[in-house]
C-alpha cells in the first residue's frame, strides 16, 4: 500500500484520540465500528443482487467496493489506536496468508 494510506490511518487515530479519547470504551467504539463497515458493505452488495424486491437494484460493484475500502481503513485506524503498527500487523497478516497458498 502506499504510504498515503499508512499516515492517514495514523492521521485518523490521532484526530479520533484528540475528539474522543482514548479509554477502553473509545477502542472498544472503533474495534465496533468495522461490524457497521461490514454491514454497509453487505448492504450494498445486496443492493447490487436486487435482493431488496421492493428497491430493486441499488447500488454497483464500485460501490461495493468503495464500502469495503472503508472496512478496511477503519481496522487499520483501529490497529494504529490499539498502539500497533498498522503496516507491520497487515504485512505480517500477507505473509501468513502468502505462505499458506504459495507451494
Amino acid at each position: 500500500m502506499d504510504e498515503v494510506i499508512w499516515n492517514a490511518a495514523r492521521a485518523a487515530r490521532a484526530w479520533l484520540d484528540a475528539a474522543n479519547g482514548t479509554d477502553q470504551t473509545e477502542l472498544t467504539c472503533r474495534i465496533l465500528k468495522l461490524s457497521e463497515e461490514a454491514g454497509e458493505a453487505a448492504g450494498a452488495w445486496i443492493g447490487v443482487l436486487g435482493q431488496n424486491p421492493r428497491k430493486g437494484v441499488t447500488h454497483s460493484r464500485a460501490e461495493v467496493a468503495a464500502e469495503l475500502a472503508d472496512v478496511v481503513f477503519t481496522a487499520l485506524v483501529a490497529i494504529e489506536s490499539l498502539g500497533l503498527d498498522a503496516r507491520s500487523v497487515v504485512t505480517a497478516c500477507a505473509a501468513k496468508v502468502e505462505s499458506r497458498i504459495t507451494p
